[in-house]
């Protein structure tokens, strides 16, 4: 009998089941046959979203979804898969084993081999484990299980960009966001899961246009203490090289928390700012944070040396954006503090702050080096 297949095992271009379905730019998946056709016949856009592709995009295997593919009927699928890892039958068995809610022992188990056997991580991703992993990751009600299962989420993305981009297209922006908004004892794990998912181009984009993901991040960077405020602060970072994020950040209120987290000495922050500053909705949200000049020149005097010359990237961008910050900037001692810089290193460090002198005076904004 034949089997009816879900329309999202069909490729959007070929309408055909999917044998290798690969993930573009736009995010959205296609055959890969059938996508590199399209592109090889001089398409630059994506034939869902019509919206331009970049330029040698790459086609990201989407595991997950030949995973459920070959799952509902195993003929499919299996000549597209090259290289299959060893598998012990154990593992296998183990594995299918697993259903929600999973014990703590299972999870402790699930965690110990994703950590020791990199092996197994493929084969992890490629069975319905972190769906399970993804429900007990977004659930707050029992945080020992919470914590084991983001742990291992932590692990199984490390196993390369195909594990990231799987993760996400497992739902994992949705159960992170719900994890980072229940202000648990775990949101400084998920945290770091959706850093290392950002590190992927295409994730970037998929993460920083989720709803709550990036202002959950920032209710962390405003409340959270220690460890939690260092995590969120990293992911922002990480997010924020995508330059369509930095507005999603500012709109998210991120700003005046990045300002009093790098006044309490925070080198992440400065550098999340810098990115923030080339955008001018950021630049006009840092004149709006009380004591912004003044919380920089703190970093220029005291701050470790990657820590200043960020401090200089920023102030340079806005002080020649912004006459109000030059005036601060002479207020608050910029110009000595730059003078001492500039005596003090012969190197970047002192160009830089040559640089930002020379736009505090002239109000004409000089590139950094």
């Amino acid at each position: 009998m034949d089997l009816k297949y879900p329309d999202d095992f069909r490729c959007p271009i070929s309408l055909e089941v999917m044998s290798d379905p690969v993930i573009v730019a736009s995010g959205h998946t296609f055959d890969r046959s059938s996508i590199q056709r399209w592109i090889d016949s001089g398409h630059h856009t994506c034939p869902v979203t019509k919206l331009p592709l970049p330029p040698h995009s790459p086609l990201i295997p989407n595991h997950a979804l030949r995973s459920l593919i070959h799952s509902y009927n195993p003929v499919v699928g299996r000549e597209s898969s090259k290289r299959k890892p060893s598998r012990s039958t154990d593992q296998i068995c183990f594995l299918s084993s697993l259903s929600y809610p999973a014990s703590a022992t299972s999870l402790s188990t699930l965690l110990g081999l994703a950590k020791d056997e990199p092996a197994f991580r493929r084969v992890l991703s490629d069975s319905s484990a972190p769906s399970i992993l993804l429900r007990h990751a977004a659930s707050p009600d029992s945080p020992d299980l919470q914590n084991l299962a983001l742990r291992t989420l932590i692990y199984l993305s490390l196993d390369g960009d195909d594990a990231r981009v799987g993760l996400v297209a497992d739902g994992a922006i949705d159960s992170l966001a719900r994890a980072l908004a229940s202000g648990g004892p775990n949101v400084s794990l998920a945290a770091t899961v959706l850093t290392s998912l950002a590190v992927v181009e295409v994730n970037k984009c998929t993460i920083g246009a989720h709803p709550f993901a990036i202002p959950a991040l920032s209710v962390l960077l405003r409340n959270g203490k220690g460890r939690d405020r260092r995590e969120a602060a990293t992911a922002l970072y990480e997010l924020c090289k995508f330059p369509e994020n930095r507005g999603r950040a500012v709109r998210a209120v991120a700003v005046p928390a990045l300002v009093y987290f790098a006044g309490d000495g925070s080198e992440r922050a400065v550098q999340v700012l810098s990115l923030i500053a080339k955008c001018r909705e950021g630049r006009e949200a840092m004149a709006n944070v009380e004591g912004f000049v003044r919380v920089l020149a703190g970093v220029l005097m005291e701050g470790t040396g990657r820590g200043i010359e960020h401090a200089l990237l920023v102030l340079n961008f806005v002080c020649s954006d912004i006459e109000k910050f030059r005036w601060e900037a002479k207020e608050e001692g910029v110009l000595e503090i730059c003078l001492v810089l500039i005596q003090k290193d012969y190197g970047k460090i002192g160009r830089n702050a040559l640089a930002l002198a020379t736009t505090i005076e002239k109000g004409e904004f000089v590139g950094l080096i």
